[in-house]
């Protein structure tokens, strides 16, 4: 019987159990470390876990990062093709990532072939928790129902209400991989200072706030959510974070006085990580609709 597939890529950080539950499949990004190139996992596996990981990139280790290979683009789709199945990808942000367009190509490409079948290729205009968000709701409606053009058509549209909140603990990484739009007088004097960034409404990342320590840093981030959230007893908050999990934990306690009936927290994966190092913790919701464009 024909099915609707889910699909995302290594940026959504959505953990095994998350994938087994909701059945959730997912393009492999890949690191590159001392000229090997691994297929990027949310476990670290290659790596011998998250905290090995961000332990090689305290210690200086260069990692950088692909996109999807174009040929698991091309042999997921073709699966769902010759089965029947309709495909829905929802990707990481395309500022960040061209593996959505990437992506598309190969769609078109197979569609001359397959002219009666059906791919969805979606720019989720976010990363991380903020990119997974959407596709546990893709795949919630799937769940109960809904057709393909009705997750397409949602998923559109709620990509612009998640919000982002991250701290760092440098903008170092961030800086030299590009991945982050500010100004010179932002970067220039961020000693003792830990900026506050978010995304913008294609998904590109903003520093908007520079705060005083790191407890300082949480705090903000807290209070930004309790500023922006609608609804929060109907929704889970999401806590990612790279390699600091007593800073997560102290904002799930937070966030969770702020009404929220659920928070998960998990890692930021190994291709966000090695673009914005270790440290980094950062709070995704669904809220007010992100407006601001750089």
């Amino acid at each position: 019987m024909a099915k609707i597939r889910i699909f995302t890529d290594t940026n959504a950080d959505l953990p095994r159990d998350i994938c087994e539950t909701y059945d959730i499949e997912y393009f492999k990004m890949c690191t590159v470390c001392d000229g090997v190139v691994t297929p990027c996992d949310t476990d670290f596996d290659a790596y011998g876990g998250a905290h090995a990981y961000y332990a090689l990139l305290r210690e200086g280790k260069r990692i950088t990062t692909t996109q999807v290979p174009v040929e698991a683009f091309r042999r997921g789709f073709t699966e769902c093709l010759e089965a029947g199945d309709t495909a829905i990808y929802i990707g990481n942000a395309l500022p960040l990532s061209s593996s959505v367009n990437t992506a598309a190509v190969v769609a078109r490409d197979l569609l001359a072939t397959y002219p009666d079948g059906k791919i969805y290729c979606i720019d989720s205009k976010n990363t991380c928790f903020g990119e997974g968000m959407l596709v546990i709701m893709a795949a919630q409606m799937r769940n109960e129902g809904k057709s393909a053009e009705e997750i397409v058509t949602a998923v559109e549209q709620k990509r612009f209400f998640v919000n982002q909140y991250v701290t760092v603990g440098s903008l170092d990484m961030l800086k030299k991989s590009g991945r982050v739009k500010g100004s010179a007088a932002f970067f220039g004097n961020l000693l003792g200072v830990k900026p506050i960034l978010i995304s913008d409404v294609d998904g590109q990342i903003v520093p908007i706030l520079k705060v005083k320590g790191r407890n300082a840093s949480l705090d903000k981030l807290v209070e930004l959510v309790g500023e922006s959230v609608i609804s929060p007893e109907t929704q889970t908050v999401y806590i990612s974070h790279a390699d600091c999990p007593t800073a997560a934990e102290y904002l799930k306690e937070k966030l969770m006085a702020l009404g929220f009936a659920d928070a998960r927290i998990g890692y930021i994966g190994g291709v966000v990580g090695a673009c914005i190092g270790p440290d980094a913790v950062g709070v995704w919701c669904f809220g007010k609709e992100v407006t601001l464009k750089v």
